[in-house]
């Protein structure tokens, strides 16, 4: 049975259509629809309700000695009040989970881990926690998420602190709302973590502002894909390294080689030997969207090479056009080469992009 979001009542009163997702019943869509839905977040303030992700605190003298042995990073050197991308990795460097991790004191982090992978994560932690002085625990929070150019200033009418933070930078409120400027569609925004009895006003607040609507899971995802933002569980997993996952930039350079991170020999094997395969952008050409699953071939005829697959895909209402994520072969193309997907049985023309398909827009501060 489908879990259900703290704050049901209230999407059931704005119209939600729900559906399933990660183990929970999900607003998908609204009554603006996934269209306007996805243009009002580049245009004005989405809010997003992503209770389904989960919050652990890890806590301890040695709770940088933890993180550090369960992501491939330096936590001891993280700054203060900043969240930082990261994943957890298996033995056989493989994706375990992809996370954010913010160090909220000297021995508190603060890792957000996706809805589907939330007990997993929080078993591995605490595997991991046996060998270190530090607790891990589950916070159960109401998790929202504000996007778009007038996020900010609808904000800063009910969080005037909300205004000194910059991209990935993280506090701490005196009720013990957890705030993060950042999110999942390119945009400026802010992640809010409350309490549930607080979340249910707090929230009505925030959609009373003319800025604002709520926004559903069909709206994320193609915002997420136009941003060149990846999604657990489709552009990577527990078999996919984050080199071939084109994720590791997120590894610093001196750890790329060994550490004393979980995956880190693993890791640097795959590196030494050679990653065989690339994440791109592809522009299938038309309106008729490529989905996620979609193989990929070198050319339109019936022998030509399969080349690699569609990890994303859907239709970019900012682009105007469709959008993919995929990955294929090292050596089978470039930004502006055609490739083609296979689209229920017949060759569907693509052509190689950069990513992100639209530029981001993060508050860096000045």
């Amino acid at each position: 049975m489908a879990k259900q979001l703290p704050l049901k009542e209230l999407h059931v009163a704005a119209g939600a259509r729900f559906g399933p997702f990660a183990g929970y019943d999900m607003p998908i869509t609204y009554p603006l629809g996934v269209m306007k839905e996805h243009l009002h977040t580049r245009e004005a303030a989405g809010l997003f309700d992503i209770s389904h992700m989960s919050h652990i605190e890890v806590r301890g003298p040695q709770a940088a000695n933890l993180i550090s042995r369960a992501c491939p990073y330096d936590a001891s050197v993280q700054p203060l009040r900043t969240g930082r991308y990261t994943y957890m990795l298996n033995d056989q460097g493989g994706m375990i989970d992809d996370l954010i991790v913010s160090r909220l004191g000297d021995e508190r982090f603060l890792v957000v881990a996706n809805g589907a992978c939330a007990d997993k994560d929080l078993a591995h932690l605490e595997q991991i926690s046996a060998d270190f002085d530090a607790t891990v625990t589950h916070i159960p929070r109401v998790f929202l998420a504000l996007q778009g150019p007038k996020a900010a200033e609808a904000l800063a009418k009910l969080i005037p602190a909300s205004g000194t933070l910059v991209f990935m930078q993280v506090t701490e409120l005196s009720d013990g709302t957890f705030l993060s400027r950042s999110g999942y569609t390119g945009e400026d925004g802010f992640e809010i973590g409350l309490s549930p009895d607080a979340a249910e006003d707090f929230a009505k607040q925030l959609v009373s502002d003319p800025a604002v609507e709520w926004i559903g899971l069909g709206a994320r995802d193609s915002l997420r894909i136009e941003a060149g933002l990846p999604l657990y569980g489709q552009d990577m997993d527990e078999d996919t390294d984050p080199a071939t996952a084109g994720l590791i930039w997120a590894v610093p350079k001196d750890l790329r080689s060994g550490g004393a991170y979980v995956g880190a020999q693993a890791l640097a094997e795959i590196l030494a030997g050679g990653v065989s395969r690339k994440r791109i952008g592809l522009k299938p050409e038309g309106r008729a969207p490529v989905r996620g699953g979609s193989v990929l071939f070198a050319g339109e005829a019936p022998d030509a090479p399969e080349i690699g697959i569609v990890t994303s895909g859907g239709f970019g209402p900012s682009c105007g056009h469709p959008v993919a994520i995929g990955r294929i072969e090292k050596s089978a193309g470039a930004a502006g080469d055609r490739i083609y997907a296979d689209v229920r049985g017949k060759r569907h023309a693509c052509s190689i992009e950069k990513l992100p398909f639209v530029e981001h827009n993060y508050f860096r501060g000045g």
